[in-house]
């Protein structure tokens, strides 16, 4: 194995340099700069990292807490795929790497988190689905780490936050839905403990308010973002003496969810009632009629939240500005209005539902993924 006493033998220089020169210090010409870097490159050689973290001051590892947040087994993030591609590629393009660091020990003591970041030498941390106001959580912010939540309203110290956003997003769907003449618009949250999911609900509520509209106590329902809670929310608004003609449904899962509802009520979408959902899962454009959401650019969320770590990195004493990543509508076919009289949908009455509908989250033709 080449180490720095070799790699300085074979390039004329002293070890003192070849370290200068691999850790770019100004000291050091560009001609031996680039000459020592070739060789370490022919011969092989890799630096000793924690020796490298002594001499930058810096680690190259970043540390990412991930917790779902949900006990159930099997639940899916179906977006996470998208998310860590971004936090991976800008992560290399900026010379460092990621870790990712055990919640377990975070449910027995206050500080797993401090001291998992100071016993591998962390740079800064990523944090995702974990609880803001945990013990672990706080201590970590406190101990002026660097770090940068996704979807979580931490920000201050040296931790900032990087979200998309939500309430654009929420109107935008309520604004389409208006547009093809629907007044009677419901929404399905998700968790109201969760940033997004309140954004979101703000964003509806806001948006009904500026197209006149008033938003009915019933035709606000509370969902967890997975398709079951969909199903039974939306199966709560169709028995409504006067039932919306159109849902929004602040997560993808929840709005196919809803479009099981309505074909196990006899109903179709978008004829008897537009959906449209959020955050354009893969799912998505494969069930029938296709869903028409609310995109979030997953990829860009992750390398946002990598760019803004970085920055925390070069700026001590600086807390970073939030980011807020756009969101797009993408139009499918379960939004196109019902029985349309000039500007106004007449909505229809939903047909009973008979004793043996299918149970929450069961496939059914109208609403199936396609393979």
């Amino acid at each position: 194995m080449v180490d720095i006493r070799e790699l300085a033998r074979r390039s004329g220089v002293s070890p003192a340099t070849v370290s200068r020169a691999l850790n770019d210090r100004a000291e050091v010409s560009p001609q031996t700069r680039r000459r020592v870097l070739e060789l370490a490159e022919e011969l092989g050689y890799s630096p000793n990292q924690p020796a490298r973290t002594l001499v930058r001051r810096r680690s190259d590892m970043i540390g990412l807490i991930w917790d779902t947040g949900y006990t159930t087994q099997n639940r899916r993030q179906p977006f996470l795929l998208d998310l860590f591609i971004g936090i991976k590629q800008t992560l290399a393009e900026s010379g460092h790497h990621l870790m990712l660091l055990s919640t377990a020990d975070a449910a027995a003591t206050g500080n797993a988190y401090v001291r998992a970041a100071r016993q591998h030498s962390l740079a800064g941390v990523i944090m995702m689905g974990v609880d803001e106001s945990h013990p672990a959580v706080t201590a970590l912010v406190d101990s002026g780490t660097p770090g940068v939540a996704i979807d979580l309203p931490l920000h201050r110290g040296r931790t900032t936050y990087v979200t998309s956003d939500n309430r654009t997003g929420a109107a935008l769907a309520v604004r389409h839905l208006h547009a093809l003449g629907h007044r009677a618009i419901a929404t399905i949250t998700g968790p109201l403990t969760l940033m997004p999911a309140t954004e979101r609900l703000a964003g509806y509520r806001h948006e009904m308010e500026r197209l006149g509209l008033t938003p009915e106590d019933e035709h606000i329902v509370h969902g967890d973002f997975f398709m079951a809670s969909g199903y039974e929310c939306a199966a709560r608004l169709l028995a409504l003496p006067e039932p919306p003609t159109a849902i929004f449904a602040a997560g993808d899962e929840m709005a196919i969810g809803a479009m099981h509802a309505l074909a196990d009520a006899g109903l179709r979408a978008p004829e008897d009632v537009a959906v449209v959902g959020f955050d354009d899962i893969e799912a998505a454009s494969l069930v029938r009629p296709a869903l028409t959401t609310v995109a979030q650019d997953r990829v860009a969320l992750g390398a946002g939240a990598v760019q803004a770590l970085l920055s925390a990195l070069d700026d001590e004493g600086v807390t970073q500005a939030p980011v807020q990543v756009a969101t797009r509508l993408v139009v499918r076919g379960s939004c196109g209005a019902g029985v349309v009289e000039g500007s106004v949908v007449r909505p229809r009455k939903p047909r009973t539902r008979s004793a043996t509908a299918a149970a929450p989250g069961t496939s059914s033709p109208s609403a199936t993924a396609g393979s």
